[in-house]
């Protein structure tokens, strides 16, 4: 089974796949975790990513889907996939269901994990002390969510209209969230 989680920077993707992939034995696909690792690396790429970051922008879309595309393509995960942030624009969208057809696979369900400014600003303060993450001061996430609402629209509109789509409250508790996505699942 391939799901898309997708929600504002903060809304409780990761932890929603973190979840999933322990409940169905699937793989966690972070555009995150990847872009984190360029960087951490100390890549040309992790330097053009870190800069795009530190201005609230999005990382390119050739960068992002050529990381992925390897994942997409590794044999011991067809149809087990979660997706945890991607696709965040149309391109982006468009590529996934390219590579999910050329591998012979196809999108689940996608989950929209839908919360408002306010409590993005509380969990990723709380989130910043906890996990010690560099991409976590206020003025930067406020940046990045304005940023995802503009750009991450269009996506919405595109996925809506899925049979397989799912709008979830995520300023819900985090167990409220995984029952909802179980219950959806039939899991």
């Amino acid at each position: 089974m391939n799901i898309v989680l997708f929600g504002p920077p903060g809304a409780g993707k990761g932890t929603q796949a973190k979840y999933l992939v322990k409940k169905l034995n699937n793989f966690q696909v972070s555009t995150g975790d990847m872009l984190r690792d360029e960087i951490q690396k100390d890549t040309p790429i992790g330097k053009k990513i870190i800069k795009n970051m530190n201005d609230g922008k999005f990382v390119e879309d050739e960068i992002v889907n050529k990381l992925l595309e390897k994942i997409v393509f590794d044999t011991t995960k067809i149809n087990k996939l979660i997706f945890d942030g991607y696709p965040r624009t149309i391109n982006q969208a468009k590529n996934l269901e390219r590579l999910l057809e050329k591998s012979n696979q196809k999108l689940d369900h996608i989950f929209f994990l839908n919360v408002k400014k306010e409590a993005i600003i509380k969990r990723v303060e709380k989130r910043k002390i906890l996990e010690k993450r560099s991409d976590d001061d206020s003025d930067t996430i406020l940046k990045r969510y304005d940023t995802y609402m503009e750009i991450t629209k269009p996506v919405l509109d595109y996925y809506s209209k899925n049979k397989n789509f799912h709008e979830i409250d995520g300023s819900m508790e985090i167990n409220d969230i995984a029952q909802k996505i179980e219950e959806i699942l039939k899991v």
